[in-house]
């Protein structure tokens, strides 16, 4: 008997171990309904459930629903508070935007006159009144070499003109001393004569 009394000892406690090596389902509500479902009663082709088993489930769908709830509620302030992040984000990369756009006009844009203009028709101006004034050189020197070439001309005629006028004067003043030798010559002979 004794041994019988062991054996079933033995039987017993290895069935209470296996259904403690049993591997455990996770507590989800699924489960949980499963499990219920599993201890409750057959009455007819109904399942009775003991209250405090429903009032056990009961509570843990309700506490799982305020974890959910309260889950939700904390990533939501979080969605919020990113959304404004991102609100202010898109502000200031807007705004560094028109920033950056502000200031490559500036660099490409030069005041000329109190007039703000781009770089190449700042360029195009700049380079036009250099190949106008390099023109007006141009013709100004070529000016001046034709007026130079006229004046030597001119001054190597004139040069003729006063060498001609000198050798004129000469000439004149030659003949006006001789015209008044011959008169002082016919005035002494008129006054020797008389």
């Amino acid at each position: 008997m004794k041994f019988l009394k062991l054996v079933f000892i033995f039987i017993f406690t290895q069935s209470i171990i296996a259904q403690d090596n049993l591997p455990e389902q996770p507590n989800t509500v699924e489960n949980q309904f499963n499990e219920l479902f599993k201890k409750s009663n057959n009455y007819q082709i109904y399942k009775v459930i003991k209250k405090n088993e429903y009032l056990r489930l009961q509570k843990s769908i309700l506490d799982s629903i305020k974890v959910i709830k309260t889950d939700a509620a904390s990533k939501q302030v979080k969605i919020n508070e990113q959304q404004k992040s991102i609100t202010e984000l898109q502000t200031k990369i807007d705004t560094l935007n028109k920033d950056l756009t502000t200031s490559i006009n500036k660099e490409d844009a030069i005041s000329f006159i109190g007039i703000p203009l781009q770089k190449t028709t700042y360029n195009t101006i700049v380079w036009g009144i250099i190949f106008a004034l390099l023109a007006g050189l141009a013709f100004f020197v070529y000016r001046f070499n034709n007026s130079n070439v006229v004046t030597k001309e001119i001054k190597g005629l004139l040069e003729d003109v006063e060498q001609e006028f000198e050798q004129h004067k000469r000439k004149s003043l030659e003949k006006e001393q001789k015209l008044r030798r011959q008169l002082q010559d016919e005035i002494n002979k008129q006054r020797g004569v008389n």
